[in-house]
């Protein structure tokens, strides 16, 4: 059983990483906010992990629901039209 937990454990924490890198190098900040939902949500696999089911619950509660949606309303506000055509008289 140790060796399927840590098994679980490198392969959260490589997500957790990997998607903490991506939020801090990407320049389109969409993206960017989708990676720091991943991030976010392999933080509270981490709490389940660690049998922190509360601690877990309101990661997602609080950061995912809360934050995350808060920043993308934030992103979407912010956002320019790409798709604005000149006319020509």
């Amino acid at each position: 059983m140790a060796l399927a937990e840590l098994v679980a454990f490198a392969l959260f924490a490589t997500v957790t990483v990997a998607s903490s890198v991506g939020v801090v190098l990407v320049e389109d900040v969409w993206h960017s906010a989708l990676f720091l939902g991943v991030a976010l949500l392999s933080v509270a696999v981490h709490y389940v992990m660690q049998q922190a089911e509360f601690l877990a619950a309101m990661q997602i509660l609080v950061y995912v629901g809360g934050v995350l949606v808060l920043i993308t309303f934030a992103v979407m506000l912010m956002r320019e039209d790409d798709t604005t055509e000149v006319v020509e008289a």
